[in-house]
């Protein structure tokens, strides 16, 4: 598991920093996004719909399905999740030399 936390899905499984790697975390996620002018009752409207979505018993079982735990909640907490993952990859990027050619 890349993750931070043991999957509920294979908890017996551990996680690569418990393996011997402490710190590692790579995982995949998604998220909606809407441009910075959308208004904020509409942005409101949008994330209570999804997570109502997100909550329900058919959809959590799709997903668990495909092995995926979704998350949800406040607009906030994914800002705050991508201002993290730009600021850790940036700095990967910029520790390993990679360049675009």
């Amino acid at each position: 598991m890349t993750s931070a936390t043991r999957s509920q899905m294979v908890p017996d499984v551990p996680t690569v920093s418990e393996a011997g790697v402490p710190g590692y975390e790579v995982g995949v996620w998604f998220g909606i996004v809407a441009p910075a002018a959308t208004p904020p009752a509409v942005l409101a409207k949008l994330n209570g719909e999804l997570n109502r979505m997100l909550a329900m018993p058919d959809v959590k079982q799709k997903f668990a399905d495909q092995g995926v735990e979704p998350v949800g909640g406040p607009p906030e907490r994914f800002a705050e999740h991508l201002k993290m993952q730009i600021e850790k990859w940036t700095k990967v990027v910029k520790e390993s030399g990679a360049k675009v050619e």
